[in-house]
């Protein structure tokens, strides 16, 4: 296995390093220099971990207040699955997040995934990104699968808010929008279930699923 792939247009660029420690990183050996991903988005994550990635930096901020385009739409929810899937197995990942205005709020629904170095948007971004590094923790907001049903747990709002679905509608559903997908990729009212319960964002023309599926448990697994 390699930690380098072809260059892809709108490609996922990131630097890597196989420590979490940001002195450690600086000693020979330990970068693994700027990679490009291209190939399923499903598969970078893992890949990476093989690659011993432990620590990660986005080259690009994370600009959600211009995704009306559908490329652009499409690049910002990549890279906003690939800081996901890197929250799931506790790689720290260096990113910059541009919020719009409005709601104020808008960064709650993100603040199960690693916090960003820098913030834009909220009408207070030092405080509401303070709030977002002080309350952050892994399982935050997670999903898992189970013979004939599907169970959420999200505690981003400080409460335990649990969902279970056993219609294999929703396990579909959930599958459709992991990378982001249309509206019309989904029912409407499985579509509109995620959206009042804020388990999907929409950016731009795409809905992408929230939660992610720990691959770290800081726990036992029952008790999350």
């Amino acid at each position: 296995m390699t930690c380098t792939t072809t260059p892809a247009p709108r490609a996922l660029t990131l630097a890597a390093w196989r420590d979490y420690d940001e002195d450690a990183c600086t000693l020979p050996g330990m970068s693994l220099g700027e990679l490009d991903l291209a190939g399923p988005p499903e598969e970078h994550a893992a890949r990476l971990w093989e690659c011993g990635v432990r620590r990660a930096r986005l080259a690009e901020d994370i600009d959600l207040t211009s995704v009306d385009d559908p490329d652009a739409a499409a690049h910002a929810v990549r890279r906003l699955c690939l800081v996901r899937d890197l929250t799931a197995r506790a790689v720290l990942v260096q990113w910059q997040l541009r919020l719009p205005a409005e709601p104020d709020d808008g960064w709650r629904d993100l603040s199960h995934l690693q916090p960003p170095r820098t913030l834009t948007g909220p009408a207070d971004p030092a405080a509401a990104l303070t709030q977002w590094r002080n309350e952050h923790y892994l399982c935050k907001c997670l999903w898992r699968q189970g013979p004939g049903f599907v169970q959420i747990r999200d505690r981003r709002w400080g409460n335990l808010r649990r969902f279970t679905a056993d219609e294999p509608e929703y396990r579909e559903a959930i599958g459709r929008l992991a990378y982001g997908a249309p509206l019309s990729a989904v029912p409407g009212a499985i579509a509109a279930d995620f959206l009042e319960e804020r388990l999907v964002a929409r950016t731009g023309p795409l809905l992408w699923w929230l939660p992610y599926r720990v691959n770290r448990w800081i726990q036992e697994a029952m008790a999350v």
